[in-house]
Parts: structure tokens; C-alpha cells; sequence
């Protein structure tokens, strides 16, 4: 019995060392392999906006936009090609995220986005807003996205806002609906 003892207490006391330049060198191969992924997803960024280039520049936001119909402060999330909640559009920073500031006036809807480029969406343009659930990279409970839909470039497109307060969604649909049909009577009028 003893004997045992001893030839175990003579074995190896703990684990193999690690062997470090394998360990170094996976831990390279892999920041490395992450690396190329997000400059491949980059470059597909880059190239969508070189496809939608034939998309014009937005209209600016005009110094005195007009009296104020709605405000709303909250998240833009993006736009996509309208009817095509997946397939967005990346041309002149509109897949940018950012907070943004939205105001309803007789002129359109005045899109001030810090941090990004803001835009109009001209009365014209306006073709619709709906109340809904997701927009590309974004999916929320149904009735948490107000979507816009506007004409720009002879192409529809819809912006997917969300509101600090959603409770104001339904309002801004109303409004729009309300300033497209006025809009759409008008125009019916004076043929």
C-alpha cells in the first residue's frame, strides 16, 4: 500500500502547460475572420448605395418650414422601397438610424435627424401612412412603427418612424390621410 502511494505521489502533479502560439494563433485567425466579415458587410453597404444612385438628392428642410400641424420626437429607423419592408434604401443617408424630430406642415413632413442628413417629405410626395410592425433591421409589436409612404425620384418609398410616445402614432396617420385627401380634392377641383 505504501508503494502505491509513493509511485502516485512521484506521478505528474498537474495539467500539461498550455501550448500558447496555438492558442495565440486561433485567437488571431478569428479577430481576423470577424474583421473580414464586417468589412464584407461594409462593403455590400457601399455597393446598395452605388445601385440606388440614380435616387436624387432630398429636399432640405426650408428655414421657415410653416405653422407646425403635429410635432413628434422619436426614432427614424430607415426606409425602404415601398410594399418591400426588407429591401432598404441606403442612397443620401436614408438608412442611416437616428433620433429625429419630425413636423407636420402644409409644406410636408420635416425630417431633422442630429447626427444625419434631414430631409422633406414634400405635401406632393406624400402617398400614405399606415400604422405597422416592422421596417428592415427594425420589428416591433404591431402598431409600433408609423410608416410614411412618399414618391421620391419616380420611386415609392417608405420611412418607418417610432414615436418617445406611441400614443401619438394614430394621430399622424390621421393627419396625413387627412392633409393627402385635401390635398387630392384640391387637385380634382381645379381640372
Amino acid at each position: 500500500m505504501t508503494s502505491a502511494l509513493i509511485n502516485l505521489a512521484d506521478g505528474p502533479k498537474s495539467q500539461a502547460v498550455t501550448d500558447w502560439a496555438a492558442r495565440i494563433g486561433w485567437v488571431v485567425g478569428l479577430l481576423l475572420f470577424v474583421a473580414l466579415c464586417y468589412w464584407l458587410m461594409r462593403e455590400g453597404w457601399k455597393w446598395r448605395g452605388t445601385l440606388q444612385g440614380d435616387l436624387p438628392e432630398l429636399p432640405a428642410v426650408p428655414g421657415a418650414p410653416g405653422e407646425p400641424e403635429l410635432r413628434m420626437s422619436g426614432r427614424y429607423h430607415g426606409s425602404t422601397t415601398a410594399g418591400q419592408w426588407l429591401d432598404r434604401i441606403v442612397a443620401h443617408g436614408l438608412g442611416t438610424r437616428s433620433r429625429a424630430e419630425l413636423t407636420l406642415t402644409e409644406q410636408g413632413v420635416a425630417v431633422v435627424r442630429p447626427g444625419a442628413a434631414d430631409f422633406l417629405i414634400p405635401a406632393t410626395a406624400l402617398r400614405g401612412a399606415r400604422l405597422d410592425k416592422g421596417i428592415a433591421g427594425k420589428v416591433l409589436t404591431e402598431g409600433g412603427l408609423l410608416v410614411i409612404t412618399w414618391e421620391h425620384g419616380g420611386k415609392a418609398l417608405d420611412s418607418g418612424f417610432r414615436s418617445d410616445r406611441v400614443a401619438e402614432h394614430a394621430a399622424w396617420v390621421e393627419a396625413i390621410s387627412t392633409a393627402i385627401s385635401t390635398k387630392n380634392s384640391t387637385t380634382e377641383g381645379a381640372r
